[in-house]
């Protein structure tokens, strides 16, 4: 049942991601992984939200934490796309840019997750 779960999780994950996507490419915005940045701070922001919702609680059906954490924000999150946006950036000599980018993602999507965090607590969860 877990196993199920995860990989249900896992699909709606993917699929958002991708939606997340075709909704920045129709903006029309480019030269910066803007996408990718997006999915990362709300994938932490929202993981913060399920840990401060789901924490110690025994009373939930034991497949939802996996299939949220680690089906479907796994799959929407994307730190292998933000490593390979970040190197691409190096390679193009796009040093600053590429040195930004790294920065700022790790900030605020830790500043995302504490933020959930706090959200997730403060509305009880």
């Amino acid at each position: 049942m877990i196993w199920l779960s995860i990989a249900a999780g896992g699909a709606l994950g993917a699929a958002s991601r991708y939606g997340v996507t075709l909704g920045v490419a129709r903006l029309g915005v480019s030269g910066f992984p803007y996408a990718t940045f997006l999915v990362n701070v709300l994938g932490s922001f929202c993981i913060g939200i399920v840990v401060a919702w789901l924490g110690g609680r025994e009373d939930i059906n034991q497949a939802l934490r996996p299939m949220i954490q680690v089906g479907f924000l796994g799959a929407f999150t994307t730190f292998s796309a933000f490593s390979l946006d970040a190197l691409l950036l190096i390679e193009q000599g796009r040093l600053a840019q590429a040195g930004l980018y790294i920065l700022v993602s790790v900030l605020v999507c830790l500043a995302a997750c504490f933020i959930g965090l706090l959200a997730g607590r403060s509305l009880g969860f």
